[in-house]
């Protein structure tokens, strides 16, 4: 009944492989003082300079890991070598990258998370550059005032990453392809996802703000269209599921299908959720149904609404066109986050 859209070259990437590389250490220098007036000029060899680290940091304005994906090697500098009459090497330039809030990293050998930047700014080291070598000048002994032998410099760090962009967001709305889930966000928030009469017309996580008031506001994640197996790949499956993953409450989306009766709709989806974590179908849910405009839609609330009530659970209706039961909900999703875990 839904595809997998084919041939969409979909341009929100939110799974990549590099490989980083700190800059080696640069290695000490053997030199003696050859100067007028100092006869006994003893060991000046300076010290290498340290090798670049290789750091992350999330950044806000940074959306996805495309970037990632055409460029797969990351390299700092290298420290610059020591040289004589005491000058000890440049350091090298360390390689600062910006990710997208809510990017983790695992060891794409071991596939140990090493990193999570889940707030902005917030910054991680992941490979360190090599220590400099010690320049001859460091080995003068009392028994030894001409030593011949300086320190390499240490390798840096080299490192293959897996990058995985969970996106980070206060309410995660889902259900089935087509719900309206893109026309809700679109009216509480500036977010302009695209809007069309066909499953699957979100093929990407859309972001947006919604203002309570002055003070008070949230961020909504529109989730692609979940489908029966979605937890197994089916669909736009496991690929966007994992965006849910942060939300703090869940707004769940019903709306009546000519190729599908909606009784069963919020167990299905509930299914793939719990399949796919059971820690997240026990999030706190808002349930709706949505596009009151539409008899079928009222019809189909009046019948559900008192199954979701034996639930302890209220079924909502609201309608984006219209505005029926928005500020509501809006007012609901506030007051559930404030009184919702963080986690």
């Amino acid at each position: 009944m839904y595809p997998t859209p084919e041939g969409v070259r979909m341009h929100f990437i939110d799974e990549a492989t590099i490989q980083i590389s700190a800059g080696d250490g640069g290695a000490g220098a053997v030199a003696f003082r050859r100067e007028s007036h100092t006869p006994l000029g003893g060991p000046s060899g300076g010290d290498g300079g340290k090798g670049g680290d290789v750091a992350f940091v999330a950044d806000v304005n940074v959306n996805t890991l495309l970037e990632f994906r055409f460029r797969p090697l990351w390299a700092a500098e290298r420290g610059q070598n020591g040289a004589g009459r005491d000058c000890n090497g440049r350091a090298g330039v360390g390689l600062e990258i910006h990710v997208p809030v809510g990017t983790q990293f695992y060891d794409a050998d071991t596939d140990e998370r090493v990193a999570d930047l889940d707030a902005t700014g917030k910054r991680a080291v992941l490979a360190r550059g090599g220590r400099g070598g010690l320049g001859n000048m460091n080995f003068a002994k009392p028994w030894d005032q001409a030593p011949r032998h300086a320190q390499p410099g240490e390798p840096g760090e080299h490192k293959r990453l897996r990058l995985s962009l969970k996106l980070i967001a206060d309410v995660g709305i889902i259900g089935f392809p087509n719900v309206g889930k893109s026309t809700f966000i679109s009216v509480v928030s500036r977010a302009k996802p695209k809007i069309a009469d066909y499953p699957f017309t979100t093929l990407v996580p859309n972001l947006g703000v919604v203002r309570v008031d002055d003070d008070r506001s949230f961020v909504v994640a529109d989730i692609p269209g979940l489908i029966p197996g979605a937890s197994e790949g089916a669909g736009l499956g496991i690929q966007f599921l994992k965006h849910v993953e942060r939300t703090r409450v869940l707004l769940h989306l019903i709306a009546p299908d000519p190729d599908r009766t909606i009784d069963d709709d919020y167990d299905t989806i509930l299914h793939e959720i719990f399949t796919f974590s059971p820690a997240l179908a026990q999030r706190p849910t808002i349930a709706a149904v949505t596009k009151a405009d539409l008899p079928e839609a009222r019809e189909a609330h009046a019948r559900l609404a008192p199954v979701f009530r034996r639930r302890g659970m209220e079924l909502r209706l609201i309608s984006p066109v219209t505005g029926e039961g928005m500020r509501e909900m809006i007012f609901a999703l506030d007051a559930l986050l404030r009184g919702a875990p963080t986690t």
